[in-house]
């Protein structure tokens, strides 16, 4: 036991000194030390940053899709397909699929409405105005009065428009923040108040609250109006889009009401059994599932490219220890002529090596962290530094100084100390 404890002192010990010989060493050289450590420190920062932006980037997603989609909504259509589809895929789709008509809506409306929502819904872009105002661009969406409970649409002024209206086609309209604002500067409230969509005078009855921007694109530049009042404006259209949701006094999850409104389609389109649908819908399981298949791929890529930069920032420390342990022959001499150990040795060069990357490192999260905070406060999307970026970059930080300082400790430690000593 006393053997141990000895051997555990002096350990102690030979760990002590090396770390005060190394931080003596690192703050002689403190623009040489800077320098080495700067590549760790941006390797370090990049991936704490990355990981923060697939995070940020994968909850942005999701909220913005339960925003489109409601919580528990679906959609059918003709052609409607996460992630895309080749020209080839699309036409063929076309070609099988049968467009679905404001009929086919009241079709499912009478069938299973009374245990699941639906609305048409269409959309296209159109200027609208007032005197001599013009929002460019609005988004016209046209729509049933369910489509605010399908999707959770909250209303921060007014209502929603009634299923009178939409039966009447009734010219009014629920606007969103950003439409408010271009066309009724000033605060005032818009309600009661008219603009202009095709030359034609739409009632603002409600004012959306602010959802904010998707991917640079505004959410808020918006004007829904009923399916009927559309249909005059543009056109029956070609095909249209339904949403659907099941009705939370009926007890359905979402699965079994799109089941149910699988079959009724079916049944409407004379489709055969073991046919497949001849239409399409999505579901906000899969286009979060979508997002996060995207966003691992992205992780799985661009993450080992920004570790690059922490292979070069230990390529630059293991050089620089080379130039150190160069440097330092002569005293690496006297230290092994005076009784110091290969282990005293190799423990000094070391220690310095993780020391350097280390200190790198705890920058690199620091300048991470920062980058994350300015980036979440100028572009407005929350960005969050994930716990297990941290940890892996502190890890890969200090094997980064281990693997390089190894080579240099261990040149340093089988000098020769008569050869050290007869250095310059």
């Amino acid at each position: 036991m006393a053997e141990f404890t000895s051997d555990g002192a002096r350990l102690r010990y030979d760990i002590k000194s090396a770390l005060s010989l190394a931080w003596d060493s690192i703050l002689s050289h403190r623009l040489r030390s800077f320098l080495t450590l700067l590549g760790v420190m941006i390797g370090v920062a990049s991936v704490i940053l990355v990981g923060a932006a697939i995070d940020g980037m994968g909850t942005y997603a999701k909220t913005s899709t339960e925003k489109a989609f409601g919580s528990q909504s679906y959609i059918l259509a003709q052609v409607a397909a996460v992630g895309g589809l080749t020209r080839k895929q699309y036409f063929d789709k076309m070609k099988y699929n049968r467009p679905i008509q404001l009929v086919d809506e009241r079709y499912l409306q009478s069938l299973n409405g009374d245990n699941t929502l639906y609305s048409a819904y269409r959309n296209t872009s159109a200027d609208t105005k007032r005197e001599s105002l013009t929002s460019e661009d609005t988004t016209i969406y046209g729509a049933n009065w369910t489509l605010a409970d399908i999707r959770d649409l909250d209303i921060s002024e007014g209502r929603f428009f009634t299923g009178v209206e939409e039966q009447n086609a009734s010219f009014v309209a629920v606007i969103g923040d950003d439409l408010k604002n271009n066309l009724f500067p000033g605060g005032g409230s818009p309600l009661g108040r008219t603009f202009k969509i095709q030359d034609l005078d739409f009632t603002v009855v409600g004012v959306l609250e602010r959802l904010g921007s998707t991917f640079g694109q505004s959410q808020d530049n918006v004007a829904y109006i009923p399916v009927t009042a559309y249909n005059r404006l543009f056109g029956p259209g070609l095909s249209i889009a339904v949403f659907a949701r099941p009705k939370p006094a009926a007890g359905l999850t979402m699965q079994e009401s799109l089941d149910e409104t699988r079959v009724a389609l079916r049944t409407r389109f004379h489709q055969k059994p073991g046919e497949g649908d001849r239409f399409d819908f999505i579901t906000p399981d899969a286009i979060r599932g979508f997002i996060d298949n995207i966003l691992s791929l992205v992780a799985a890529v661009v993450v080992p490219i920004t570790g690059i930069s922490l292979v070069v920032g230990g390529i630059v420390i293991m050089n620089i220890m080379l130039v150190s342990v160069t440097e330092r022959t002569r005293e690496i001499g006297i230290r092994k002529s005076l009784g110091a150990r290969r282990f005293d040795i190799m423990l000094q060069i070391l220690i310095e090596a993780v020391l350097m990357a280390a200190a790198g490192g705890a920058a690199g999260v620091s300048l991470g962290v920062l980058a994350t905070t300015v980036l979440t406060a100028a572009l407005g999307v929350p960005l969050r530094v994930p716990p297990f970026y941290v940890v892996l970059s502190v890890f890969v930080s200090g094997a980064v100084g281990v693997i390089s300082g190894w080579y240099p400790a261990s040149k340093a430690a089988k000098l020769d100390p008569i050869v050290a000593l007869r250095a310059d």
